[in-house]
């Protein structure tokens, strides 16, 4: 089983891709210089398996590494992640 995080920048989006499937995804919205994350969402037969968590990480890793945008988690799940996760905060005070 492959997994990827593939930025789908038409579709203002993240997506979580399996095998080439279609698995979840991150939709954002930026304003200015911020990055919104805004909705989180994992295909039903797939959720609880840390999807979720790859997801997030995947899309995070690639916006630290693709442009100067700060993250705003408007995503409850996003947010909540942020909290139990170190290593991402400077994308929150860019």
């Amino acid at each position: 089983m492959t997994t990827e995080v593939v930025h789908v920048p038409e579709q203002n989006r993240y997506e979580l891709r399996i095998d080439g499937d279609h698995a979840g995804h991150i939709d954002y919205r930026l304003s200015g210089n911020d990055l919104h994350l805004t909705h989180t969402e994992v295909d039903k037969s797939r959720r609880e398996k840390g999807l979720g968590a790859q997801l997030v990480e995947g899309a995070l890793t690639q916006i630290r590494t693709g442009n100067d945008h700060r993250v705003v988690p408007d995503c409850p799940f996003v947010a909540h992640w942020l909290t139990e996760n170190d290593g991402y905060e400077d994308l929150l005070t860019r």
